[in-house]
């Protein structure tokens, strides 16, 4: 018997945590009151739906959410956190959940705060662990010892990690960790080898624009301190010692993904071949430019990195395989736990696919959420519920915290939250069971199947669209036809043969499934070029902040995991976050952190952008957060700039003068006649101006301004007093001429950002 005075529960062991009573969870019954009775009848339903939402068991899935929110907290921070102080604040957090477990509303309050003290302790304690040095500044001809660790192959060049042994003329608490450079394709030295070259080396790349993506941070947490290009010969040296035994892991596993990688292009030469090697050795960096950007646009670039959807592939082939070939044994099914045998099957199969893929970040948070839910099967659990989901989603947020802020982790989740969410609320599965007469049965089959694969295209596809637009500011209009006439074949045809073709290797069997396999990615690729051909394929969106993203988030998280009608109220922040993304203002000025590339928005709305050497990345990037579709190439891009040797004069859209100055000559004229003036130089005091000369951008990197009422109001990729450990800024003092960039090849691709599922 409940007392209702109380909310306790004293038929309950002493001790253990209240939630809400059981008397009160349940449906609330639709009811329609008098106006007079609205705010009482309204209060009431409210309570009865959070009884229903927060009742016993649906707390669990919110724990990750305040998790991850924690670690988002810790990127916000401008200067590196105390880890004693965070993991204080934890232990405060425990002892108040300790003293409040009899409380029913306090106890889940308590426990989602600590969560998000645990997500910002994690990932600030991580930050201390793997603490190691990053380049300040550029380091020319660089001579460089170390081991190889890794290495990939791209379309016009490859790149290679080095764990740095010895680095000429740098000391060694300035001595770089790790270190990826580039070199000309075909001339990468093999993993586990020592080398010695010289490089080019410059600091992490800084983000490209205020709000942008944050390289630095990414490669931070990879532990790489630089990159770089190779300038001279690669030469093989005797190591000082033996190598690890992750190296030798490292180097077992790269040869063997190089002996499948060659067998699989051997038998399928062109984009056919990179594309089934990505699909199973996770080498996808040859696929042609061309072929890669229509998978981007057609929404099926998914399927060329290695996670969810490839891994549930493997383990579900292999778990109905081996069942199905046990059931064949008289007998056998009805005494002996099949079904348990293939999950441990599968499970063993999904990890060496984990090994054999090269193990990026993606490919183990499939694994674990393959894992779980195989483990799920084997201990006659469900498997696919929010509290599986909940459970891989700390598992991977305890492992790499900064994972929370990256593309790929953000659109798998959301997809994978939306689609278990949708199967939970009793989506309309139930058709195919029908009494039927075969033939019907067949055919509803069929229809069920087609409907299902849309229906979660559809789903997926929305979950994962605020995402898209943030990070690459684009969406994919015709996503679902794309989805539903490529991932039939991908799933019935294309990965089913790949592993056979790799269990017919060992016999010399494999090449015609090879080819058989490069026939179906010839449908997909085909589908992916014909679906970017259609009109308004590429749907551009501009660049817009993170509080649009967070309540797009929020939205979702709302609508997925509260069970009552309240989850409809999800709705209105997600319309909110759709509303700001579209009206989010566009910078009247961009420059780069160099001051090499100056872009200024004119009368006509685009923006004009001037380049002084330098790389074009940058402008690549303006451009598509500018939802703009010129090339980085049109030669419309100067169109509204004036120059001379001397430097470059624009307007902007309500007359404003921006001067570019190249010269001493110049820069005092400049700084009386111009609004704003941008130069490499250090500006005279006094300046008239708004000035971004080269002690403001080598402090403050790249920067954007906003034309308010006759002023500029700026903002800076790094805020005055902004101190992290990856976005450490050369000297002031530091000569121009060092802050040149390297070459495209040093820097990060944009797949580096490509989302997986």
């Amino acid at each position: 018997m409940i007392e209702w005075g109380t909310g306790r529960n004293p038929s309950r062991a002493r001790g253990r945590a209240e939630t809400w009573p059981e008397g009160r969870v349940a449906a609330p019954r639709p009811y329609w009151p008098g106006i007079s009775e609205w705010p009482g009848a309204l209060a009431r339903y409210v309570k009865d739906s959070a009884a229903v939402d927060f009742g016993p068991g649906r707390l669990i899935p919110w724990v990750p959410v305040a998790f991850g929110l924690g670690i988002a907290i810790y990127f916000t921070a401008e200067h590196e956190p105390s880890a004693i102080a965070s993991a204080l604040l934890v232990i405060a957090g425990l002892a108040v959940t300790y003293t409040a477990r009899m409380r029913p509303v306090a106890f889940p309050l308590a426990v989602l705060v600590t969560a998000i003290a645990a997500g910002f302790a994690a990932v600030t304690i991580k930050a201390v662990l793997i603490a190691h040095p990053v380049l300040e500044r550029p380091v020319f001809g660089a001579a460089i010892t170390g081991f190889v660790e890794s290495r990939e192959e791209r379309e016009r060049s490859d790149r290679f990690t080095v764990r740095i042994h010895s680095l000429e003329g740098m000391k060694q608490k300035e001595l770089p960790e790790r270190v990826r450079v580039s070199v000309k394709r075909g001339h990468a030295p093999a993993v586990g080898a020592f080398v010695s070259f010289k490089a080019r080396l410059t600091p992490p790349l800084a983000p490209l624009r205020p709000g942008g993506y944050d390289f630095a941070r990414d490669q931070y947490f990879q532990r790489l301190g630089a990159s770089g290009f190779v300038t001279g010969a690669i030469k093989l040296e005797r190591p000082p010692a033996p190598p690890t035994w992750r190296l030798r892991y490292a180097t077992m596993i790269d040869g063997v993904r190089d002996g499948i990688d060659k067998r699989i292009r051997a038998a399928v030469p062109g984009d056919a071949g990179a594309i089934a090697s990505a699909l199973i050795t996770g080498k996808r960096d040859a696929i042609s430019s061309s072929v890669n950007e229509a998978m981007y646009v057609s929404s099926l670039a998914h399927i060329l990195s290695i996670s969810g959807y490839h891994m549930a592939i493997v383990a579900g082939v292999v778990f109905f395989t081996i069942r199905a070939l046990l059931a064949l044994i008289p007998g056998m099914a009805v005494r002996r736990p099949i079904k348990k045998w293939g999950a441990v099957g599968a499970l063993t199969a999904a990890a060496a696919y984990l090994a054999l893929s090269g193990a990026e970040v993606a490919t183990q948070r499939a694994f674990i959420m393959t894992a779980i839910v195989l483990i799920g099967v084997m201990a006659d659990r469900a498997a696919l519920t929010l509290r599986t989901l909940s459970v891989a989603a700390m598992a991977v947020l305890l492992i790499a915290p900064e994972a929370v802020v990256h593309p790929s982790f953000q659109m798998s989740f959301a997809a994978t939250l939306a689609l278990v969410a949708a199967y939970e609320r009793g989506l309309p599965w139930a058709i195919a069971s029908r009494d039927t007469t075969l033939r019907a049965r067949v055919a509803l089959w069929g229809g069920y199947q087609l409907l299902a694969l849309i229906f979660a295209s559809l789903i997926a596809g929305l979950a994962t669209t605020p995402y898209a637009a943030y990070h690459f500011h684009r969406i994919a209009p015709y996503g679902v036809l794309a989805n539903l006439l490529a991932m039939p074949i991908v799933s019935l045809w294309v990965m089913p043969v790949g592993l056979l073709a790799l269990v017919a290797m060992p016999f010399g069997l494999d090449a015609p499934l090879w080819r058989l396999m490069g026939t179906g990615i010839g449908w997909m690729t085909d589908v992916a070029q014909w679906v970017t051909s259609l009109p308004g394929a590429v749907g551009r969106v501009s660049a817009f902040g993170v509080g649009a993203l967070l309540l797009a988030t929020g939205g979702l998280l709302v609508m997925c995991l509260l069970r009552s009608r309240l989850r409809w109220a999800g709705v209105v922040p997600v319309v909110v976050a759709g509303l700001m993304a579209m009206h989010a203002p566009k910078p009247d000025f961009l420059v780069s952190a160099s001051g090499d590339v100056v872009g200024v928005r004119t009368g006509e709305g685009r923006l004009a952008i001037v380049r002084f050497g330098g790389d074009a990345f940058a402008i690549r990037d303006w451009l598509s957060a500018d939802a703009d579709a010129r090339s980085h190439t049109d030669k419309t891009l100067r169109d509204g700039f004036g120059c001379d040797p001397q430097g470059c004069v624009a307007r902007t859209k309500d007359g404003a003068i921006v001067a570019v100055s190249r010269s001493a000559q110049t820069l005092a004229e400049d700084c009386t006649r111009a609004a704003l003036v941008v130069t490499q130089r250090e500006a005279p005091p006094g300046c008239a101006a708004t000035v971004l000369d080269r002690k403001a951008l080598q402090t403050s990197g790249a920067s954007e301004g906003f034309r308010e009422d006759g002023r500029w109001r700026l903002e800076t990729a790094y805020p005055p007093g902004y101190a992290r450990p990856w976005a450490k800024r050369a000297p002031a003092e530091t000569p121009p001429a060092t802050a040149r960039p390297a070459s495209r090849d040093a820097t990060p691709r944009e797949e580096d950002l490509e989302a997986g599922d």
